[in-house]
């Protein structure tokens, strides 16, 4: 198959997005599968980059590091006389335009995947609650309209699309991780040295959150749930960067004091998985997910996981097996107690954690897309007759 893949997060951002279209494009042509991605350009000016075509673009200052085209159709006549079978939409905005005028010109199926639920994102735009989610939903159900099939990555996210009256076939498909990366061991100088850069203390256990900082994803609940354990020998380790990153880390010193909380800022994504070795369990306090790549990710490199509860991880972080899904802040200090005291209950979920992420291979995640595609590419051909 011919298939356009059009996005409007891309490479070298670092989001969940971004993951799974790397993810996915990477393996599609593993399994024999042309593939080319339209995509935005982080300057203003449109360009060629192999089979990636990015169009020029300026920021969307709604939310940061989005960005939206200055242009509908950069590239299109190339598209067009490439002649996809299919198109695979992965954002709602920018380059979806272009991807449903090419639908129409070559009458072929988009397929769409929902990762944003963005009643989450209102703030960022609308100071109502209220109003905002019912934007949200208006906005969802008018954007989905023009695909073929829908594709979200949790049954969680399917229901809220039914209970926004989103009128299409909807499939679950959670997105994969290279699970043969995380399996790769970080040797113990490399482990010792990182340690060290950031001042870890020598002998703490540490709990790990690995992540976008942005207020959608709660990660202040983790520090005022870190200060009630008011623990000795324990690290909150905080991976990652983001428009909360300056706030939260001065709200931090406030209430943690002189509590071991330390923060790395962003991180190179080629590094990403060092940084996941140190940590002994991962923990985060978001429900804000359409799926939660770094929960797969923590398990995949033998991190049991204390988790918000929320319907996007059931049967992902299982209670007792894997890990724990706490709802209130003594749930919390029981759990991350359990697993900071026993070790040998940490190493036995640490396996369990393995076998677990084993369902979220990239391959697997690809051939089930690429099952996908084929029956829509059938059933739209079969009502052009």
């Amino acid at each position: 198959m011919k298939i356009l893949i059009t996005t409007d997060w891309y490479s070298p951002t670092v989001n969940g997005v971004v993951t799974s279209v790397l993810n996915l494009e990477k393996n599609l042509r593993r399994l024999g599968h042309e593939v080319r991605v339209l995509t935005l350009s982080e300057k203003m000016r449109s360009y060629k980059s192999g089979s990636t075509y990015r169009s020029r673009s300026v920021s969307a200052f709604i939310y940061p590091e989005a960005r939206i085209s200055l242009t509908k159709h950069s590239y299109y006549k190339e598209l067009i006389d490439w002649k996809p079978d299919i198109i695979h939409t992965q954002c709602e905005f920018s380059t979806y335009l272009t991807a449903r005028k090419i639908a129409r010109k070559l009458n072929i199926p988009i397929v769409h995947t929902y990762h944003t639920v963005y009643e989450d994102y209102t703030h960022y735009f609308c100071p109502s609650k209220k109003l905002g989610k019912a934007m949200a939903s208006t906005l969802t159900r008018r954007l989905l309209k023009p695909a073929d099939k829908i594709i979200v990555p949790t049954e969680k996210v399917k229901e809220l699309l039914v209970k926004y009256g989103v009128n299409k076939e909807v499939c679950i498909l959670p997105t994969g991780i290279d699970t043969e990366k995380f399996a790769e061991p970080l040797p113990e100088n490399e482990k010792g040295a990182l340690k060290k850069k950031y001042n870890i203390p020598e002998g703490n256990i540490v709990m790990l959150f690995l992540g976008r900082l942005a207020k959608e994803k709660n990660t202040g609940e983790l520090i005022e749930n870190f200060k009630a354990l008011n623990a000795k020998k324990l690290t909150l380790l905080i991976v990652g960067g983001g428009p909360y990153y300056k706030e939260l880390k001065k709200e931090t010193e406030k209430i943690c004091g002189g509590m071991s909380v330390i923060f790395t800022g962003m991180v190179p994504p080629d590094e990403v998985g060092k940084y996941y070795k140190l940590g002994d369990f991962f923990v985060s306090a978001s429900t804000s997910e359409t799926q939660g790549l770094t929960y797969a990710e923590a398990l995949a490199n033998g991190l049991p996981s204390l988790c918000k509860r929320d319907p996007c991880i059931d049967g992902v972080v299982i209670d007792n097996y894997n890990g724990f899904q706490y709802e209130t802040v003594e749930e919390f200090k029981t759990y991350a107690k359990k697993l900071a005291e026993d070790s040998a209950f940490r190493k036995q979920l640490s396996e369990n954690a393995v076998k677990t992420a084993e369902k979220f291979s990239t391959l697997t995640f690809a051939k089930m897309a690429e099952k996908i595609y084929a029956e829509t590419i059938k059933e739209y051909k079969s009502k052009l007759l």
